[in-house]
């Protein structure tokens, strides 16, 4: 049986690249078309009926992933990426395969093998694809809208104060307000430790008790209390930080 598939891709070198490669491995699958964007790619699988679509998941209008969950299960489906971050871990079940660029003949080799394998057994996506992809998607659409603090607003009497967030040692929580310490003194800000928690950076900012974060750069070292607690030494300053044991995994990485 001869077998269709589409290649989609913003990259015209790089479909003409997979187009040769499949043609050296696989030669009996026709490339019945090709596309460079996500709406093009659809609209090709809805009037050829390929039973292989390959995906590139970063694509101008709709995206690789938006483009899958819109094609029905009968469609087998290769994503194509740079960003293995997005995708490899959610498809690594083998519901559908990937390819991380750049392409090597060995990998599509072994990925013409896996879809062989599906054509001839005539199986089905499993039933959780759209689950999967939704939730992929949903991933990358909220690392796109992230937008940490880049600075800290304090009112100081009349005048406003913009503080860096790298300038800051840590953030304390006190009464209403957050302590704002940073080595030229102390502010205070409206905005609740849960908050910051939501708000800041988790690469330069740890919670380490429900009432405080620490910029990561100022730990100096954390040694355990009698009571099982972590005690906490920040850099250039004098007082210690309490560390509940809820948050005493964070320095086993360190």
């Amino acid at each position: 049986m001869i077998y269709k598939a589409i290649v989609a891709d913003d990259e015209k070198e790089l479909r003409s690249y997979l187009k040769t490669l499949l043609a050296e491995v696989w030669p009996e699958l026709e490339i019945c078309g090709e596309a460079a964007n996500g709406n093009d790619a659809l609209a090709l699988v809805v009037s050829l009926h390929p039973q292989i679509v390959f995906l590139d998941i970063k694509m101008p209008a709709l995206s690789g992933l938006e483009v899958a969950s819109r094609i029905n299960s009968d469609c087998h489906i290769v994503f194509v990426t740079a960003y293995d971050q997005y995708a490899v871990d959610a498809f690594e079940r083998e519901a559908v395969d990937y390819l991380v660029k750049p392409i090597t003949k060995m990998r599509l080799v072994q990925t013409i093998t896996r879809l062989k394998k599906k054509l001839q057994a005539a199986s089905l996506l499993p039933s959780n694809l759209t689950e999967i992809i939704t939730h992929v998607l949903a991933n990358l659409q909220t690392q796109a809208k992230t937008e940490f603090l880049h600075w800290i607003k304090t009112q100081q009497k009349d005048a406003t104060r913009l503080i860096p967030v790298e300038a800051i040692d840590y953030f304390q929580a006190e009464d209403k307000y957050t302590l704002v310490m940073t080595a030229e003194g102390e502010s205070l800000i409206k905005k609740s430790i849960n908050e910051l928690a939501q708000e800041l950076d988790p690469q330069q900012f740890w919670q380490i008790h429900r009432a405080t974060i620490v910029n990561v750069s100022r730990i100096e070292n954390v040694s355990r209390s009698f009571t099982g607690r972590g005690i906490m030494k920040l850099k250039k300053r004098s007082e210690s930080l309490t560390v509940s044991r809820n948050y005493l995994h964070l320095f086993k990485r360190m």
